[in-house]
């Protein structure tokens, strides 16, 4: 990749990892994101656990590791696909679809304190089972207090959810497949509308908007409206058409601080595809009627809503832009990055070390190797100027660690930061934990 791509790249916004299905969430002024983990190498939806990603700022994302497995659910014997989270009085209730061991799709429920979890089953058994196609749920709270579950491939249901959030009142609904609904697909018996998979329900300004996946494969997005979160339901078009590189999509939508964001997820990265995918988000812009303004796949956010303050502890794992990184994650020290190989690097974006300056940094780090093994820390572009190197001491593995500290010159100003890793011949180059400027 060259360098004028990477100062401009965004999308996809999740690099160390394969990642789809986004599903957003704002709580505390803060951007919640939860997602699917596409196993790598994948040569079908093999998907063991979610994970979840925050952000102050929609382009630096903090990887907080998963946050709950299929085994978390001792009636479940697999397939962790799209799931949404949503909080409501101080607790949080993450819905999932999750294959039953009598080989059924169901929709459970797990519940939590905090947006990091830990996420425990208070039913241990399916919240929902219609019989047919139960995946893909999305969870919506309307004005009123109402808590709505959509869910479904190929049919659409929805239930009302009880204040609880895990149990719902009366029967479960069926949405009607009509082509004004939902559009018309044409040549296939089976799926006389457009719609394919993945609803998401969102208000605004008193419109209700479905959000689905639609056919056939390879899916686009599209959406229909309504005066009613139950419908009926009015077609509306294409909100993205088909691109990248898989043949699924997955639609989820937020407002944070005064804008509106739209996730999805594509295939895009280096071994991307319908089974490796990634999570991308481009801001939404409407027109006078309150609908969608058609979009495309970008590179993603151009301006960050806010600095990243560099004197604080700093994960490692917040990142903007990186290649050849892996999250990975232990009881030590939770989640952390490995550099792969020589040269790989991670970009933080908006650094602001305001008019005072920092003059100091630390880090902690570790690896296996021996002598050779260096983080290069750059301003403003990956060959930019040097603020200082950090010899990495042999600790011995990714359960050792050690806090190191550099004399940086004096750096003032707002700068995008790049951690190079420099450790030729080798692989696994060295372990990354957090980091820290002074003054």
């Amino acid at each position: 990749m060259n360098v004028s791509f990477i100062a401009k790249s965004q999308n996809p916004i999740i690099q160390t990892i394969y990642t789809a299905d986004p599903a957003p969430m704002v709580y505390n002024d803060k951007v919640y994101l939860y997602t699917t983990h596409d196993e790598d190498n994948s040569t079908w939806f093999t998907m063991n656990d979610w994970r979840v990603y925050s952000t102050n700022d929609m382009v630096n994302w903090t990887d907080h590791g998963t946050v709950l497995s299929y085994t978390d659910f001792t009636w479940a014997k697999g397939d962790a696909w799209a799931a949404q989270c949503i909080e409501r009085n101080g607790k949080f209730y993450m819905y999932v679809p999750l294959t039953t061991k009598e080989n059924k799709t169901s929709v459970g429920v797990a519940v939590a304190d905090s947006p990091y979890g830990p996420f425990i089953d208070p039913l241990g058994k399916p919240l929902v089972q219609s019989g047919h196609g139960d995946i893909d749920p999305s969870v919506f709270i309307d004005d009123d207090g109402q808590a709505y579950l959509y869910w479904g491939n190929p049919n659409c249901y929805y239930v009302k959810l009880n204040e609880d959030m895990i149990s719902y009142e009366g029967q479960i609904c069926y949405v009607p497949m009509s082509v004004e609904s939902f559009g018309k697909r044409d040549g296939n018996q089976e799926r006389a509308t457009l719609y394919e998979e993945a609803p998401w329900l969102y208000k605004r300004n008193d419109l209700y908007y479905l959000l689905w996946a639609g056919g056939p494969i390879p899916e686009h997005i599209g959406y229909s409206t309504s005066n009613s979160p139950m419908g009926p339901w009015k077609y509306q078009g294409t909100l993205m058409e088909q691109e990248g590189r898989s043949f699924t999509n997955h639609p989820g939508i937020i407002d944070f601080r005064g804008k509106t964001y739209f996730f999805y997820h594509n295939g895009d990265l280096p071994g991307g595809g319908g089974f490796t995918r990634s999570v991308c988000v481009e801001e939404v812009k409407f027109n006078n009627d309150g609908l969608f303004q058609k979009m495309k796949m970008t590179k993603g956010i151009e301006k960050g809503l806010a600095n990243l303050n560099p004197y604080v502890k700093t994960e490692a794992e917040t990142i903007a832009w990186s290649e050849g990184i892996k999250s990975s994650q232990n009881e030590l020290v939770g989640v952390f990055l490995t550099a792969k190989k020589d040269n790989s690097f991670i970009k933080v974006r908006d650094v602001d070390f305001r008019s005072k300056g920092a003059s100091k940094f630390f880090a902690r780090v570790g690896t296996t190797h021996n002598g050779n093994i260096s983080m290069e820390i750059r301003s403003g572009k990956i060959d930019g100027p040097l603020l200082g190197v950090v010899k990495v001491p042999r600790t011995g593995g990714s359960d050792r660690w050690e806090v190191v500290s550099i004399d940086v010159p004096k750096t003032t100003g707002i700068h995008d930061l790049y951690f190079v890793f420099k450790g030729r011949d080798n692989t696994d180059v060295m372990y990354f934990d957090y980091w820290r400027f002074a003054e």
